[in-house]
């Protein structure tokens, strides 16, 4: 892409201290993120999503801090903000952020309305009525009915959709460039799922927003994305648009991830599962972190971290595999035959 990244995060490492001991929770992530694009991020849980994407708005808990590399936004290292009023000129009002669980970001004791416009009055400066008026706009924009009469209403009265609904309004209400959605339809039905990303997807094309997904739901990454980045043990592993990702994959853990896609089953044939578990991050990783799940891992893997290799322009993969000298290894078959399915839908 010849054009600049709106943000551009380069060798982040973020470290946690815990019971004395420290945990490098995010291990030298780089990722620019482009102006109206939707970028996936997906991995299994405790890969560093939602941490990596918790610093771009000076989130990350207590214990937390960024310990390397740099965050760049609107001309500024946002990686060095220490302070909560740093913070308060970039989340919500740049960068707005949507949690899994509209329970834990709503207050159950404050009415639906007043919520929404804290929201606005803090980031928008309207105050009084102008703020309620737009409060009102805002839960009729994300398809709330009776938005009058829901105002006055608590989050106990309202569904889980309506709720995720209510936590996108109070996202969107203050006009964010960027968006980024913590698996903002974990706790839905397969029907309120569909309705939530076709609301985010129209906000976005109305507001002009970039969004981030946050996910490990593959079959959302395929309906929302235009470009994905694959977190494994705290690093981006691969990175490339959705057909690229989907179609012709080269990281080994991109490979499992894909090979247990429902929809790749054989009938009377076992889904493949990823044997093993992540790696402890409190203990330094040698060579590829993957490597000892990885039943076609190379000797190098074991040795030196990979670096990453182009595939394509847009294409990354951190891989000792595509190394030039590096012996012949196929993807795997179910990689091929998603590929297939793709030519036969063309």
């Amino acid at each position: 892409m010849a054009k600049e990244p709106i943000l551009s995060a380069k060798d982040v490492q973020i470290q946690f201290s815990l019971r004395g001991r420290k945990l490098m929770a995010i291990r030298k992530c780089s990722l620019d993120l482009y102006e109206g694009e939707t970028l996936a991020i997906v991995g299994e849980s405790g890969s560093g999503k939602s941490v990596f994407t918790k610093s771009f708005v000076g989130m990350l808990d207590a214990n937390g801090s960024i310990v390397g590399g740099s965050i760049m936004y609107d001309g500024k290292d946002i990686a060095k903000y220490k302070t909560e009023k740093e913070w308060m000129t970039i989340r919500g009002k740049k960068i707005a952020m949507v949690m899994q669980d509209p329970m834990t970001s709503l207050n159950p004791l404050k009415k639906i309305g007043k919520q929404i416009q804290e929201s606005i009055e803090l980031h928008q400066g309207l105050k009084g009525e102008a703020a309620k008026k737009e409060a009102l706009n805002m839960l009729a924009k994300v398809g709330i009915p009776d938005p009058e009469r829901r105002y006055n209403q608590y989050p106990h009265e309202f569904s889980g959709g309506m709720r995720q609904r209510v936590v996108i309004a109070i996202a969107v209400a203050c006009r964010p460039q960027i968006l980024i959605c913590d698996e903002p339809t974990t706790a839905l039905d397969v029907t309120i799922q569909a309705q939530i990303l076709k609301l985010i997807h129209e906000l976005q094309e109305e507001l002009k927003m970039t969004v981030i997904y946050i996910t490990h739901d593959l079959g959302v990454v395929a309906n929302v994305a235009d470009r994905v980045a694959v977190m494994y043990a705290g690093q981006i592993v691969e990175y490339g648009s959705v057909n690229e990702i989907f179609y012709d994959a080269w990281h080994p853990y991109t490979w499992a991830l894909l090979s247990a896609l429902p929809q790749l089953g054989i009938k009377g044939e076992e889904l493949p599962t990823i044997e093993g578990t992540p790696p402890n991050l409190f203990h330094e990783i040698q060579g590829d972190a993957f490597a000892p799940r990885n039943k076609q891992a190379l000797k190098i893997d074991f040795v030196e971290e990979p670096p990453f290799f182009a595939i394509t322009e847009t294409h990354k993969a951190k891989t000792w595999y595509l190394d030039p000298r590096a012996p012949k290894i196929e993807q795997p078959k179910s990689i091929r035959r998603l590929r297939e399915q793709m030519r036969e839908r063309r």
